[in-house]
C-alpha cells in the first residue's frame, strides 16, 4: 500500500476522459437499439455514430481547453 495521499485532481481528469468514451459508445448503442426495435437499419446506427463522434470530440476539446486555462506556463529564467 502506498504511503502517499491519492491524487484527486488526476482522478477527476481520468473520470472526465472516460465520460468522453462513454458518450461516444452510448450514442451508437441507442442508434443500434432504434434500428432493432423500429426497423430503421442502418440509419439510426449511422446517425448515432456521427452524433457520438461529434459530441465526444466537442466534450474532449472543452476538457482540453479547460485544462489549458488552468495550466500556466512559466518559462525558465536565463542565468546571465
Amino acid at each position: 500500500m502506498a504511503d502517499r495521499e491519492p491524487d484527486f485532481n488526476l482522478l477527476g481528469q481520468l473520470t472526465a476522459l472516460s465520460q468522453v468514451g462513454f458518450e461516444m459508445a452510448a450514442a451508437v448503442g441507442i442508434g443500434v437499439a432504434l434500428d432493432y426495435y423500429l426497423g430503421w437499419a442502418p440509419w439510426a446506427s449511422i446517425c448515432g455514430a456521427i452524433v457520438g463522434l461529434v459530441g465526444g470530440l466537442a466534450h474532449l476539446i472543452s476538457i482540453l481547453n479547460r485544462q489549458g486555462k488552468n495550466r500556466t506556463y512559466k518559462p525558465p529564467r536565463d542565468a546571465q
